[in-house]
């Protein structure tokens, strides 16, 4: 008769990755590669989790930041022969669902908010307002399209064109993104790649997302009810922790306010 002593009994693990907050390149951001790599790969590679669960709540940001972390995760799943599953909170839009889009499985609360598989690119112009303080703009250049949507100059429509040309082809590239990771997952609606958004119960009868459920309940379902959640996040900065960088935090926040609002959050 052999004997089963509780501490040495294996529980599974899932790594928990908490992507929370607007996608964009340096250090400010929330979610960048250079910043999550060290994270995703620890999730990955200590203790050889049975999974690795994404818990998102992201309008989005850069699309290039958006398609390095996601395939950061799907060539460490790989490789690992490690099952992703993905958890939407309040939102999971454009750069956000490219995040989820990575996972094996998306999962949502009825209340979430997925989609706006878009590209969006947002400016201003001050060409009047410096006209009217006695202010002249010189811009000097080698060849005719090197400076391109001055916002201290009149809007030239060959500006805007080029413009949209960029965003058309950026665009087609998330649109095929989304295409190959939710293969015979999603609906023909002529509206899935129009950048709108939808709640979880309408997302999933689109394709978007699996189901409707949460992390913890869903994963012990999953895993078993002695599943044990390992969780991993972005250090914050001996500044941060003290304090110290009150300008960047509240500039970052303004910006993360701005992003969150574009979906009435």
């Amino acid at each position: 008769m052999s004997l089963k002593l509780p501490f040495l009994t294996s529980r599974p693990r899932v790594a928990v990755i908490r992507l929370h907050g607007t996608i964009a390149a340096g250090g400010r951001a929330p979610l960048n590669d250079s910043a999550l790599a060290p994270v995703i790969e620890k999730a990955f590679r200590k203790g050889k989790p049975a999974a690795v669960a994404l818990i998102i709540n992201s309008p989005g940001g850069s699309p290039v930041q958006s398609a390095l972390i996601a395939a950061r995760i799907r060539r460490l799943s790989e490789d690992k022969q490690v099952p992703v599953h993905a958890f939407v909170e309040d939102v999971a839009a454009s750069g956000g669902y490219w995040l989820a889009a990575a996972a094996d499985d998306i999962h949502a609360d009825p209340a979430s908010i997925i989609g706006s598989i878009g590209v969006i690119s947002a400016s201003f112009g001050a060409h009047d307002f410096i006209s009217r303080h006695g202010i002249e703009r010189r811009v000097y250049t080698s060849v005719k399209s090197k400076s391109m949507l001055d916002p201290f100059l009149p809007e030239k429509p060959d500006d805007v064109a080029r413009l949209k040309d960029i965003l058309g082809d950026m665009h087609q590239v998330f649109e095929t993104y989304v295409k190959s990771r939710r293969a015979g997952k999603l609906t023909d609606d002529p509206d899935m790649f129009s950048g709108r958004v939808w709640m979880g119960e309408k997302a999933q009868q689109l394709g978007l997302i699996d189901g409707l459920a949460h992390a913890e309940p869903r994963l012990k379902q999953i895993y078993g009810d002695k599943t044990r959640f390992i969780r991993y996040g972005r250090r914050r900065s001996v500044m941060q922790r003290f304090g110290l960088s009150l300008a960047d935090d509240a500039v970052t926040a303004i910006e993360e306010r701005a992003a969150y609002a574009r979906f009435g959050l």
